[in-house]
């Protein structure tokens, strides 16, 4: 009976708790169905974005869709200096033969080019880098790999092997008071062309330079946020790897390409620049200007250094073709604002486009691509033996007017491809040949003095390939 009696009372009193959760939700719902209704204030939509492929920058009312345009521009010192680099939206920089450099200036529209060279023969090296855009590339004479690749990827009158209608300047005296004309300046450093004569190639050639690109040629900040991207407080900027922090100083830039070609970038705060200076034959650096745009010092509020195997292709010794690995990627440094970050670079097949990525925590290769700001950057592609060479730290303590390595000179023949001349191989092949072990990451033994170097230089006098088929836009 007693238990019967306290199974009763439990019963009842789970009723009264079940009845008073039951009235206390009761009561919520209640009061909620009172309450008034809240409406979220929608976040305000983002225009479309509508960057400018090369910088990032919003497009503005003249900007056009159409085909990005590279040209070849001599930087042997007898060239400089040179006309229309200040107009580049992208500079690239590369060692070619005899540890000489060669740029390529890159423009979003070359109506905007203005006049520019001194224009030189086409490397593999560059157009590999701006193959996946499908740009219009403007050389004068090519070499036999060069030749290849446009052959292999049907790149047909895409790939312009004379100038692009272009000119000699027999008259231009150099930085050291030599010109052809008073017989102190080889030919071959007298080469120009200009944007008239470049939609007169287009034009003639019915080159078709529509072009709509789906992305931009790095991964830029969006311009539609009005940010800027602080290196000190970057997202690996609490990192470090075992040679220190991944942020770190960047006021002075000092790249060596070889033993005998260094470029440097001083930071200007005023202007949130770095500004260009390389070494010369007397040793002294001078600043890089545009003689075309009243010698303008080059100038970029971005600056790349990407780090990878670079030697003699297999066979091309005689000419020192260089072979410039990108299959594997490496280890690079971009700088802007006086820091400098380290990042991870990779590229992989000739058809895929150049990509940035963040370092993770123990100094490896994130998943992130790294935000580029935007604007003109100048991208220097460098051999990896040289990379414990590379300076990057405050202004403090650098002096500025002391002289450097010398760039000393010596003759070497430049290769140059006649009119339908193959390697009897594909690119494919040459490149497995060629190809090294991969590792670019920073070297700790002293590199071998490099003894060749610019002087003499064989012009380019390959007339140009016969025309191909445009191929289809793959970038």
């Amino acid at each position: 009976m007693k238990r019967k009696l306290l199974l009763v009372m439990a019963i009842l009193s789970l009723c009264v708790v079940l009845a008073a959760c039951k009235k206390k939700g009761d009561e919520i719902s209640s009061s909620s169905s009172a309450a008034p209704e809240v409406t979220a204030t929608p976040e305000p939509s983002l225009e479309p974005y509508k960057a400018n492929v090369l910088t990032g920058e919003p497009q503005d009312a003249d900007y056009k869709n159409q085909r990005i345009t590279a040209v070849m521009v001599n930087n042997i010192v007898a060239a400089r200096p040179q006309r229309g680099l200040s107009k580049a939206d992208i500079l690239f920089e590369i060692k070619v033969e005899g540890g000489i450099t060669r740029f390529m200036p890159v423009f979003t529209d070359y109506n905007d080019i203005g006049e520019i060279g001194p224009v030189r023969s086409g490397r593999d090296q560059f157009f590999r880098l701006i193959l996946p855009w499908q740009a219009l590339y403007i050389h004068e004479g090519q070499s036999i790999v060069m030749q290849q690749y446009a052959i292999d990827y049907s790149y047909g009158n895409l790939n312009n092997n004379d100038g692009a209608n272009g000119y000699r300047d027999y008259g231009r005296v150099n930085w050291a008071g030599q010109s052809y004309n008073n017989g102190t300046l080889a030919k071959e450093h007298t080469m120009y062309t200009n944007s008239e004569n470049i939609a007169q190639y287009i034009q003639d050639n019915s080159v078709d330079m529509d072009r709509t690109y789906n992305s931009t040629f790095f991964n830029f900040v969006d311009y539609r946020t009005g940010e800027t991207r602080d290196l000190t407080n970057s997202v690996d900027s609490a990192y470090s790897d075992k040679y220190g922090p991944v942020v770190s100083d960047g006021e002075y830039i000092e790249i060596e390409h070889s033993p005998s070609y260094k470029t440097r970038f001083i930071y200007d705060s005023a202007s949130n620049t770095y500004k260009m200076q390389q070494n010369y034959t007397d040793g002294q650096w001078r600043d890089t200007v545009d003689e075309a745009a009243d010698n303008t010092v080059l100038s970029f509020p971005n600056v790349l250094v990407l780090y990878t195997d670079i030697h003699t292709y297999p066979g091309h010794e005689a000419k020192d073709l260089q072979y410039v690995e990108y299959a594997w990627g490496g280890v690079g440094y971009y700088c802007y604002g006086g820091k400098c970050e380290k990042i991870y670079w990779q590229k992989g097949t000739p058809l895929e486009a150049l990509r940035l990525y963040y370092l993770t925590e123990d100094g490896q290769c994130s998943d992130t691509p790294l935000e580029v700001n935007i604007g003109k950057s100048y991208v220097a592609v460098t051999d990896v033996d040289y990379a414990e060479n590379f300076v990057h730290s405050t202004l403090d303590g650098v002096d500025l007017s002391s002289a450097t390595t010398k760039t000393y000179e010596s003759s070497y023949v430049e290769d140059d491809a006649e009119a339908g001349e193959t390697l009897g191989m594909s690119t494919d092949d040459l490149t497995n040949s060629a190809t090294g072990s991969g590792e670019a990451e920073t070297v700790t033994e002293e590199p071998a003095a490099d003894t060749t170097t610019e002087d003499s230089v064989a012009e380019d006098t390959a007339p140009e390939e016969a025309p191909q088929e445009d191929p289809e836009a793959v970038g």
